[in-house]
C-alpha cells in the first residue's frame, strides 16, 4: 500500500526514463561541482601577475571563490522556490542559460574586480541548477529507490572534483589561464539539449510566494559576515574595529533575517523545520562537512604548487583519491546505513574527516608523497559516508512537493559551510603566515613588506624580483606556510570533531526506524 500512491503519482513514461533523466540530471551538477574543482587548481596560476595570471591578492581570490558562493547561498532559497511554482525544468534551463553566459565572461576578465563580478554572475545561474537536480530527481523516483538515486546523485559529486582539478591541469598546461571556465560552454551546450529532450516539467500544486526582503538580509548579512572575516585574515587583526564592526553587523543582519522569516507567513527559509532535531542535526553535518573540506582544499593547492613544485595538472592528478573515494563510497554508502545506521555511519565519516585534517599538520616539505594520497583518499571516503545518509534524511524530511525547498536547504548549506570555510580558514591561514613571515622580510624594499607579507605566493613573486639576493625568501616563506598550514588544519579538525558531536547526539539509529520521517512530515503540515 505505500508504494500505490507514489507509482500512481509518476507517469509510467518518466518512470522508464528515471536513469537516463539522473544521467543528464548529473551532467547539470556535473558543470557546478566542476567549476569550483577546477578553479582550486588555477589558484595559483590566477594569482600570477600578467600576462600569466590576474596578479590576484589572497584576499581577492578568496573573494573569486566567495562571490560564486555567496550568491548562490543567498538565493537557493528564491530558486527553490521558484522551481516550485514555475516549473522545475523551466528554472533549470534558465539557470543553465546564466551560467554559461557567466563562464564565457569570466574567461574574458581583465582584472581581479572583473573576475568577482563575473563569478557573482555564475553563482547566480548555478543557484538556479543545484536545487533543481536534486528536486526533479525526487519526482521520478519511487521512495524506496530515492536512497539509491540520491547516492548515485552524490557519486556524481565525486566525478566533477575528480575531473575538475585534472581538466583544469591540462588546460592551463596548454591554454591561458580563461580556458578554465571557458570550458564549462560546451558542456552547458550539451546539458541544455538533454534537458529539452529528457527531463519532465514538475511543480509544487501550492507554492509559497516569493520573499524579495529575506533573500535580501540572508544576502547582505552573509556578505558582510564573510568580508569581515577575510578582512581579519588580510590584516592578521581580528581585533580591528573595521572587521569587529563589519562581522558585527554581518551577524546582526542575519539574527534580523531569521527573525523576519519566522514572522513571516510566507518564508524563503521556513525555520519550523530546524524544530526536528534530526533535520537540524543532518543539515549541521552537511555545513560542517564543507566548512572543513573547503579551507583544507584551499590551502592544499599551495602546499603541493608553491611548497612542493608540482604543476597544475599534477596537483589536479594528486587530489584524484579523493574524488575516487567519493564516487567509489558514495553509491554505496545506503549499505552501511542499512547494517549500521545514520548515526554510526555518519559519526564515523566526521571522525574519519577530523583525522585526516589533523593528519595535514604533521605534513612538511619533504613528507612522502604518497602520505598525502592516503590522506586525501581517507577524507573522500568519510565524506562520501556523511553525504548520503545526511541528504536522504533531509530530502525525505519533507513531503515531495517540497523538494526544490528541500534541496535548497541542503545546498544553502553546504555552500554557506564552504564559505564560511574558506573564509575562516583561508583568514587563519592568511594571518598565521604574515606572523611566521613578517619578521623575514628585511630585504624587502619597505613599500612592498606589507604586499609580500600576505601569502606564499606574494612572498615568492617579490623574492624573484628581487633577484639572487631574493633566493634567500624561499626558505622562511616555506616554513611560515607550513607552519600557517598546520595551524590551520587543525583548526579544521576541531570543527569536524564538533561535527560529530552534533551527529552523534541527534541522528537515528537504524533507518528501520519509521518515527523521524513521519515525525518531520506531519511537522512540515503542521507548518504550513
Amino acid at each position: 500500500m505505500t508504494t500505490a500512491v507514489p507509482e500512481s503519482r509518476i507517469p509510467e513514461a518518466v518512470h522508464r526514463r528515471r536513469w537516463a533523466i539522473l544521467g543528464a540530471l548529473m551532467l547539470s551538477l556535473l558543470i557546478v561541482v566542476l567549476d569550483n574543482s577546477i578553479l582550486n587548481v588555477a589558484i595559483k596560476t590566477i594569482s600570477t601577475p600578467a600576462p600569466t595570471g590576474l596578479g590576484a591578492t589572497q584576499s581577492e581570490l578568496e573573494w573569486a571563490i566567495n562571490a560564486y558562493t555567496l550568491v548562490f547561498a543567498g538565493l537557493l532559497f528564491t530558486a527553490g522556490l521558484l522551481g516550485d511554482r514555475l516549473g522545475r525544468k523551466k528554472v533549470l534551463l534558465g539557470g543553465l542559460l546564466v551560467f554559461g553566459i557567466g563562464s564565457a565572461l569570466a574567461a574574458s576578465s581583465g582584472s581581479p574586480g572583473q573576475l568577482i563580478a563575473f563569478r557573482a554572475l555564475m553563482g547566480l545561474g548555478a543557484a538556479f541548477v543545484m536545487p533543481a537536480t536534486l528536486a526533479v530527481l525526487m519526482n521520478v523516483f519511487e521512495r524506496e529507490e530515492q536512497p539509491k538515486a540520491i547516492g548515485i546523485w552524490a557519486g556524481g559529486v565525486g566525478l566533477a572534483i575528480a575531473i575538475g582539478p585534472i581538466t583544469g591541469g591540462v588546460l592551463l598546461d596548454h591554454f591561458w589561464w580563461g580556458s578554465v571556465f571557458l570550458i564549462n560552454v560546451p558542456i552547458v551546450i550539451l546539458a541544455l539539449g538533454l534537458m529539452l529532450w529528457l527531463v519532465p516539467d514538475s511543480r509544487d500544486p501550492r507554492p509559497g510566494r516569493v520573499d524579495p526582503v529575506g533573500v535580501v538580509l540572508s544576502v547582505i548579512g552573509l556578505v558582510l559576515l564573510v568580508y569581515g572575516i577575510i578582512k581579519g585574515g588580510e590584516l592578521a587583526d581580528f581585533t580591528d574595529a573595521t572587521v569587529l564592526a563589519t562581522i558585527g553587523a554581518g551577524l546582526a543582519v542575519l539574527v534580523a533575517f531569521v527573525v523576519f522569516e519566522k514572522r513571516s507567513d510566507h518564508p524563503s527559509l521556513d525555520v519550523t523545520y530546524f524544530k526536528n532535531k534530526v533535520f537540524s542535526a543532518a543539515m549541521a553535518a552537511i555545513a560542517l562537512t564543507f566548512f572543513a573540506l573547503m579551507g583544507v582544499t584551499f590551502f592544499s593547492v599551495f602546499y603541493t604548487q608553491s611548497v612542493r613544485g608540482y604543476s597544475p595538472l599534477q596537483t589536479g592528478l594528486l587530489m584524484l583519491p579523493l574524488a575516487a573515494a567519493q564516487l567509489i563510497f558514495a553509491p554505496r554508502a545506503r549499505l552501511v546505513v542499512d547494517r549500521f545506521g545514520n548515526k554510526a555511519t555518519t559519526t564515523g565519516g566526521m571522525v574519519l574527516i577530523a583525522a585526516m585534517l589533523a593528519a595535514f599538520a604533521t605534513l612538511d616539505r619533504d613528507t612522502p608523497i604518497w602520505l598525502l594520497e592516503v590522506i586525501f583518499f581517507l577524507m573522500g571516503t568519510g565524506m562520501a559516508h556523511i553525504m548520503t545518509p545526511t541528504s536522504v534524511v533531509i530530502m525525505q524530511a519533507l513531503p515531495r512537493e517540497k523538494a526544490g525547498s528541500a534541496s535548497a536547504l541542503s545546498n544553502t548549506f553546504r555552500q554557506v559551510g564552504g564559505a564560511l570555510g574558506i573564509a575562516v580558514l583561508g583568514s587563519v591561514l592568511s594571518a598565521a603566515y604574515r606572523s611566521g613571515i613578517d619578521g623575514k622580510l628585511g630585504l624587502v624594499p619597505a613599500n612592498l613588506r606589507d604586499t609580500a607579507g600576505e601569502s606564499i605566493e606574494a612572498t615568492l613573486g617579490i623574492a624573484a624580483k628581487l633577484g639572487p639576493r631574493g633566493e634567500s625568501l624561499i626558505g622562511p616563506a616555506n616554513d611560515a606556510f607550513l607552519h600557517a598550514m598546520h595551524v590551520t588544519a587543525l583548526c579544521g579538525a576541531g570543527v569536524a570533531v564538533v561535527g560529530a558531536v552534533v551527529v552523534a547526539l541527534f541522528l537515528p539509529g537504524r533507518p528501520t526506524e519509521p518515527q523521524p520521517g513521519r515525525e518531520e512530515q506531519e511537522l512540515v503540515a503542521a507548518g504550513e
